[in-house]
């Protein structure tokens, strides 16, 4: 009998997870609570030694024919002006603030559950109600009623997962900045640059191109107040039309496009450091485990790495707990390359005054200019795992 595996999370770990096991011979079980893969979500990028995971994948031309063609990143004013750009590197050079590939989270998760839907068995509509540990296997109680024997259970659910509580008592700790994703009808106006406007009061509004037809649109602000990603979507909606009545460029449309009925996301930047990833049988991969921030562009990256070490360990040694603690500490030193996002750094970055905003564009010009691209090369941004990490080689 080959080893079995129960995954929570049907995302972008979990697949990835599966798509690795199962080409080492291991049956797998994926459960997702919604009760279908969900599409939405907005640009995430692979960087680092994620690029070389979905090379050895094998859904490296997969992932380039579904890129966004997002062509760059530009500071702009409420008229539109550009303030400073950032286009994407050439092949080979450091990643800016639009890597080379950039792909919406809902194709990534369509091509990874596409490629696995034949040897996996996902079950849809379904979560973890309970876990027993029996020491040489594992039982996954399922909110249906019903329940699963595995050699290994891997919670892959997110930030805020809710499963997490089966390894790890560790608190999402709150970044004090809320984001709601849109997604727009495409005009011919809009153009392929990640559009960012800063405003006053530490808002932002931005626009970014995608590949199917559509443009997506994020509205951004800091706030002492905590809990309002728990408000109901109506009473988010009423948030957002008060906190960005005052705003010029593409504010007013998002907005108009949010009273039409328009697909939204609103969710609450957080972090999670769990002192442990496992425990016995159970373990946690991708954000469950080690999210820095939902706004610092390591989370899709690190969840394709870690993925592919932890396959790579599972399959390198008959126990799982062993595996577990392998993979932990094989995964750390890609976690510590991810960038450093921390209040303050989200304070720097979305200024509360007009000085602010302009001292921000002044460095973004000099940050985008032939010294500033030269301090980037030299200091070696290549992204997650940089060039000095190389990812082991598994059978």
């Amino acid at each position: 009998m080959p080893f079995h595996a129960v995954i929570s999370g049907a995302g972008i770990a979990g697949p990835a997870l599966a798509h690795q096991l199962t080409a080492r011979g291991w049956r797998t079980t994926v459960l997702e609570r919604y009760p279908q893969r969900r599409d939405e979500g907005q640009n995430v990028d692979i960087r680092g030694a994620a690029r070389e995971v979905i090379r050895r994948m094998g859904i490296d031309g997969d992932v380039r024919a579904a890129n966004t063609g997002e062509i760059g990143t530009r500071f702009v004013t409420a008229d539109g002006t550009p303030a400073a750009s950032f286009p994407v590197a050439r092949s080979g050079r450091p990643d800016g603030p639009t890597a080379e590939l950039e792909i919406l989270r809902g194709e990534l998760s369509r091509i990874l559950v596409e490629r696995t839907a034949d040897r996996t068995d996902y079950r849809f509509g379904t979560q973890l109600a309970d876990v027993t540990d029996h020491g040489d296997h594992v039982t996954a109680e399922l909110d249906d009623g019903t329940a699963l024997d595995a050699d290994l259970l891997v919670i892959a659910e997110g930030l805020h997962s809710r499963s997490r509580r089966f390894v790890s008592s560790a608190e999402v700790q709150s970044l004090g900045m809320y984001i709601a994703y849109v997604t727009l009808p495409h005009r011919d106006t809009d153009d392929r640059w990640w559009n960012w406007q800063h405003v006053t009061k530490s808002r932002g509004v931005h626009l970014r191109p995608d590949n199917v037809g559509t443009t997506r649109a994020i509205l951004s602000f800091l706030s002492d107040v905590r809990g309002l990603e728990d408000l109901g979507q109506q009473d988010q909606i009423a948030l957002l039309r008060g906190t960005f009545a005052d705003v010029g460029g593409a504010a007013p449309r998002i907005l108009d496009e949010l009273d039409s009925g328009a697909p939204m996301y609103f969710s609450a930047v957080g972090q999670v450091h769990p002192a442990s990833w496992s425990k016995g049988r159970v373990g946690l991969l991708g954000d469950s485990a080690f999210c820095n921030a939902t706004f610092g562009g390591a989370g899709t990256s690190l969840a394709l790495i870690g993925a592919y070490l932890l396959a790579g360990e599972l399959a390198a040694g008959p126990d799982p707990v062993v595996a577990l603690t392998r993979y932990q500490k094989a995964m750390q030193p890609f976690v510590k390359t991810a960038p450093t996002v921390r209040a303050e750094v989200l304070r720097l970055a979305n200024p509360r005054s007009r000085n602010g905003i302009r001292v921000v564009h002044t460095g973004a010009r000099l940050a985008a200019g032939p010294l500033g691209r030269a301090v980037s090369a030299l200091t070696g941004m290549a992204g997650i795992g940089g060039d000095e990490l190389a990812l082991p080689e598994y059978r």
